[in-house]
């Protein structure tokens, strides 16, 4: 098993992440087999109970796990499914240290940092990377060096490159530091400083970079990189310019320019393999040159940070890629809506699509939203919460159904047409107790689903504690809204559909997450389509 270890300096969100995926895509293009881990220096146990205005979308996993949103882009550039053991955080190895003390596993000693911790990190790492069956494992420490959360797994990470990398057996071990050159006055001179302040803070811990990643506006100056390379200790090519591009999905090139895989696997003492990035060169060509383009409305609750959509934007770059049209995504304020009527905000948009979140804020925007989507035949796609806010939708305007609702919101509406799952009802805690994960789904034959899908079985991610009432099922059935995904059991509605509609489609699951580059979720890809279809009467 082969190590990289990713770090960042001077600031955080300099895209330790895209940087990784980016370079496990350039390996996996020359055979190897690359898993991806994160650790996150956060007390929490997962990102599961997270605020999105703080931490962005929380990323689920097949296995149920919500974490990071890092992982999203480890498997939308790997093409790979991971599970929760991948994203290690301070809480989950706390955890399992307090609870091997309480057992005795320590043999009476005083449980310590070093070497405890530190050794249940290392632990952590190896099981989850030799468990993967991949030849490199691509491991990103979140936060920045110097913060006193990431001290326990930078030490552990030190002691790994020692216990693996004896210098008669060569690198199994190389580490790699994200920094950023800043621009200062008028002319744009590129500063180096904070990086060598950062990369002789990373020394200080026992670690040298093998690699430095150079974060910058625009290109690094040759002189730029002689400089670095001089202070910091590493040769000039293994210092990566990594300037602003306009699509992340451009790194793997930008890289790839720059041998940066080559030089690892050198290091590694590795085959460098038959570079084959056909696939990806012709996805990116195909993304940043659309024909087309629709305006779609996300009416959402947390439009303040993108990244709390982010699946969903990806999963829209993906359909670009696949149908020439490109995605204006439109972020509007629910609550907007609830102030000024959906006419005067959606009117100008090409489709509308509508996420998920908790809480009762902006609710009745997303439900005036979906009912404006229906009215009009606008092409409308509702994920999790904006799928049942178009039952809720339907419920008080088709089915006359006055004050219906979902009891999450109104617990004494009369029609709790959404109501708690039944295993739902005698949960406290919060953290990992909904509906998580990848669960199957059967798809009626000649629906819209069926015809985007391929297949009558799917598997699909959900986070969610509320579900469609089955008990109001056929009144919805016997007026137009059919519900052509359904469990296995056939008791839980996972697909929702509106007869005579170009496109109203509701989801209980996510889609957006398990959307790939050369795959797009088929949901989206329907709504850009049925968009494109409206706007220019094609496809």
């Amino acid at each position: 098993m082969k190590y990289i270890f990713v770090t960042g300096g001077v600031i955080s969100g300099l895209g330790k992440g895209t940087t990784a995926a980016s370079l496990g895509r350039l390996l996996v293009s020359r055979g190897y087999r690359v898993t991806a881990i994160k650790i996150d220096p956060y007390l929490n146990t997962d990102a599961g109970t997270m605020n999105p205005f703080e931490h962005g979308e929380v990323f689920v996993l097949d296995d149920g796990g919500e974490v990071d949103l890092d992982l999203g882009t480890y498997e939308r550039f790997l093409d790979t499914n991971l599970s929760s053991d991948h994203n290690i955080t301070t809480g989950k190895i706390y955890f399992r240290v307090i609870s091997k003390e309480r057992k005795g596993a320590y043999l009476g000693k005083t449980v310590q940092i070093i070497p405890h911790v530190t050794n249940e990190i290392k632990r952590e790492i190896a099981r989850v990377a030799e468990a993967s069956g991949a030849d490199i494992a691509i491991v990103e420490l979140g936060g920045t060096v110097g913060d006193i959360e990431s001290m326990p797994f930078l030490e552990a990470v030190r002691q790994m490159r020692m216990d693996l990398s004896p210098a008669e057996q060569g690198h199994a071990c190389i580490f790699i530091h994200t920094t950023l050159i800043p621009e200062i006055g008028a002319v744009g001179e590129q500063k180096t400083k904070p990086t060598q302040h950062s990369v002789r803070e990373l020394r200080a811990i026992g670690i040298d970079p093998d690699i430095i990643v150079a974060r910058a506006e625009r290109e690094i100056e040759a002189d730029i990189k002689e400089k670095i390379s001089l202070f910091c200790n590493v040769p000039v090519e293994a210092v990566i310019s990594a300037p602003n591009i306009e699509s992340i999905y451009g790194i793997p090139m930008m890289l790839d320019e720059q041998r940066v895989a080559d030089y690892v696997l050198n290091k590694f003492s590795l085959e460098p393999g038959k570079q084959d990035l056909r696939e990806w060169k012709d996805f990116y060509q195909r993304l940043m040159n659309p024909k087309y383009s629709v305006d779609v409305a996300i009416v959402g609750k947390y439009t303040e940070l993108a990244d709390a959509y982010i699946s969903h934007i990806e999963a829209f770059r993906h359909s670009t890629a696949e149908t020439g049209c490109k995605v204006n995504a439109k972020f509007i304020e629910a609550e907007e809506i609830e102030k000024h009527g959906a006419e005067s905000v959606l009117a100008g948009t090409d489709a509308i699509l509508v996420p998920g979140g908790f809480g009762h804020r902006g609710i009745e925007g997303k439900i005036t939203a979906a009912g404006f989507a229906r009215e009009s035949n606008k092409p409308y796609l509702g994920v999790c919460l904006g799928f049942q806010c178009a039952v809720i939708d339907y419920a008080r305007n088709v089915l006359s159904l006055n004050n219906a609702n979902s009891s999450e919101f109104d617990p004494n509406t009369p029609y709790p047409v959404i109501d708690l799952l039944p295993e739902q009802r005698t949960v406290s805690d919060k953290g990992g107790t909904m509906r998580l994960g990848a669960h199957k789904i059967i798809v009626e034959k000649g629906s819209i689903a069926h015809s985007l899908y391929g297949t009558e079985e799917i598997f699909e991610r959900h986070r969610h504690r509320y579900e469609v009432n089955p008990e109001m099922k056929s009144d919805f059935v016997s007026r137009g809204m059919i519900f052509t995904g359904k469990s296995e059991d056939g008791r839980r509605m996972e697909i929702a559909e509106l007869k005579g509609s170009d496109y109203f489609v509701g989801s209980q699951f996510h889609p957006e997450l398990k959307s790939r580059p050369t795959r797009p979720s088929p949901l989206h890809l329907g709504l850009v389509r049925a968009a494109m279809k409206q706007k220019y009467r094609i496809g």
